[in-house]
């Protein structure tokens, strides 16, 4: 198989799909890969440092798309990139097609398989592709909630950690699952008083017996998030459907009883946000003002640490592209139930039902495109 690695053009994105050590097990499995000129350089990754695990080097985006059997991204590929795609292409990346109804329609008009990173699921339910990332950003959202809770940000001048003698910032975060708790750490750590909602009982045990004793674990429902964020600092939205948009659990009218300059980071942005006032922003401009209240709303947070994003994300992403180009999509995903459902459009038909329930479209039995 031709596995082609384009380079990342959304703003600021410098991650890359496949690391030099991810191209030469896929080398060594007896397939070739095209790598676009530059992918890795924002990663740290050379040109040659592909070429000399076996790699070739794809002079633009055109070419490194163009006899590619299966493309290996990192972010959903943007409109400027819909006319490469074309059918029979695989596709594996992260879409979240819940949040972006062009994009779902252009991946359908295109006739492409889209194997998307976020909905590969285990039977424990846990998503080992989205793991890697959901932990980046949940560490990243307490940094850029710290740096811009300074007042030179528009926040309220607070110190997350306090000093002796005056109390230490207020964190909420919404959701305890891989987001939540990296969150919690990082917060907890920098000395916070941290409160985090979960509807899950057995979720808020595990979280009460591993978290410090700065973290307070509490039931999530509307009377208990709005008490929460009346006197936040920071908060964090961590709220994951898999495949599916997030609920809003904060509304426009909620942000007037949360104090002025106090910092929202929606993790969730990309599925759409927790938070009704959320829309998505970029490193370059990553934050507006509600009401009073600070979003930042970076879609792709774990672009602004690539080297370890981009590392982590290979580690996991590897085994399953190994196995697509060993065995093809089709037979891939007819034995790997987890990889199955990391299928979500195939030949202009939606398989997954949370992006079908998105927009209304009919949802294809995912067993009758295998």
């Amino acid at each position: 198989m031709l596995i082609g690695v384009p380079k990342e053009i959304k703003t600021n994105e410098n991650r890359v799909g496949v690391v030099p050590s991810g191209a030469e097990a896929l080398v060594a499995a007896g397939h070739k890969v095209q790598v676009e000129t530059g992918a890795g350089l924002g990663s740290g990754f050379s040109d040659a440092d592909y070429v000399a695990v076996g790699a070739t080097i794809a002079p633009d985006a055109d070419a490194t798309w163009a006899t590619a059997d299966m493309i290996i991204k990192v972010k959903e590929p943007i409109a400027v990139e819909w006319p490469r795609m074309r059918p029979g292409l695989v596709m594996y990346t992260y879409f979240h097609f819940a949040a972006d109804e062009p994009l779902t329609r252009a991946v359908m008009k295109s006739g492409a398989i889209a194997i998307a990173y976020e909905t590969v699921q285990l039977p424990n339910g846990q998503l080992p592709l989205l793991t890697p990332m959901s932990e980046v950003a949940g560490r990243l959202a307490v940094q850029e909630g710290a740096k811009y809770n300074e007042k030179l940000f528009g926040g309220r001048g607070v110190l997350l950690g306090g000093v002796p003698g005056v109390k230490p910032a207020k964190v909420v975060i919404i959701g305890g699952g891989v987001v939540g708790i990296n969150s919690a750490k990082m917060a907890a750590g920098m000395g916070a008083d941290v409160t985090i909602l979960d509807t899950s009982l057995d979720r808020l045990r595990y979280l009460d017996d591993v978290l410090p004793a700065n973290v307070d674990t509490v039931f999530s429902n509307r009377h208990n998030i709005l008490d929460a964020v009346k006197d936040a600092d920071l908060i964090i939205g961590a709220v994951l459907l898999p495949g599916k948009k997030a609920p809003h659990l904060i509304t426009k009218e909620d942000l007037k009883n949360i104090p002025d300059g106090c910092v929202i980071v929606d993790v969730a942005v990309d599925q759409g946000g927790c938070v009704e006032t959320i829309k998505p922003t970029t490193h370059e401009d990553p934050t507006y003002f509600v009401e009073g209240v600070l979003h930042y709303a970076v879609a792709n947070m774990p672009g602004a640490v690539p080297r370890t994003s981009t590392l982590a994300l290979t580690n996991a992403t590897l085994p399953y592209a190994i196995t697509l180009a060993n065995l093809g999509w089709k037979d891939a995903c007819r034995r790997d139930t987890a990889l199955k459902l990391g299928l979500n459009v195939v030949a202009g038909k939606v398989v997954y039902a949370g992006v079908a329930e998105a927009f209304g479209i009919e949802c294809t039995p995912v067993d009758s495109v295998l």
